[in-house]
């Protein structure tokens, strides 16, 4: 025998599911935000916790026994940090400062122009641009042609163009009606780019920001050849003494350290983003 649910029954069956896909919705995001927040640090200890036991399962040499030591491991990790964190330092106080100039309607014009030298920077490869910092500094007699100079002005040369054009897509996409209302309100120019533009275009400059320190992490490798240090170091010595756990303990640090800047500059990113943007 069959029944037939009655108005007031069927809407508390249908208030019922709705809860119930609330619910659910509410455990997929629960979820989703525990693997955004601790998926990649976890993935990052696993292989970490597998390149070490590897290292120590390993029958390592006295040759590779000195090559893999701590204290020369955290001195290469100590200069390669120095390295990323100074040289995009440095693109931070040239290339934001300089694409909010290029998006004032005073040197619109030269925007292109500003653009071009930054694409002149990136379209070199690192390795290129590195070589020709070192022959342009050998022609100097007050500059050194090796170390960390050199190394750190190729760095701001290859890794400028993404704050750069970041920057002034950030600005460039901000809507003009809301800046007009910024004026109407009596604002001055300053005020609004201080309170309206840099706020809005935040999220747009932070990616910049963030790829800009990777590229930097993975360059940084390649600062050995012009005696810079860093883990790149690490890499080197495993291929000229052909020794194969030096070289994978070497490649796979650099790329942990690469990841775990990227997930952190997200988090950073994600952090300063203004709510509702």
């Amino acid at each position: 025998m069959s029944t037939t649910l009655t108005p007031p029954e069927a809407d508390i069956g249908a208030r019922d599911r709705a809860i119930a896909e609330d619910k659910a919705a509410d455990r997929r995001a629960k979820r989703a935000k525990l693997v955004h927040y601790y998926g990649m640090p976890l993935f990052l200890l696993v292989v970490t916790i597998a390149l070490l036991l590897y290292i120590q399962g390993s029958e390592l040499d006295s040759i590779e026994t000195r090559a893999l030591a701590a204290d020369v491991q955290l001195d290469r990790l100590q200069q390669h940090l120095l390295l990323t964190g100074v040289s995009t330092f440095f693109v931070l106080l040239l290339a934001i400062p300089l694409g909010i100039a290029a998006t004032r309607p005073r040197v619109r014009r030269y925007a292109p122009i500003v653009i071009g030298l930054g694409n002149a920077g990136q379209a070199i490869p690192s390795l290129g641009a590195l070589a020709l910092l070192f022959f342009l500094f050998r022609t100097i007699d007050w500059l050194p042609s090796t170390g960390t100079i050199p190394v750190v002005v190729s760095l701001i040369a290859y890794s400028f163009l993404p704050i750069l054009r970041n920057t002034m897509v950030g600005l460039d996409q901000v809507d003009a009606n809301v800046l007009e209302a910024g004026r109407g309100m009596g604002m001055s120019n300053r005020l609004v780019l201080r309170r309206l533009e840099l706020p809005l275009a935040v999220p747009v400059i932070l990616a910049g920001v963030r790829t800009a320190l990777v590229l930097n992490v993975g360059t940084a490798a390649l600062a050995f050849l012009f005696g810079g240090g860093g883990l790149g170091e690490t890499i080197q010595a495993g291929f000229q003494l052909n020794r194969r756990p030096v070289l994978i303990f070497g490649a796979v640090s650099v790329a942990i350290l690469a990841l775990l800047v990227d997930y952190l500059a997200g988090l950073v990113e994600e952090f300063m983003t203004p709510r509702g943007l």
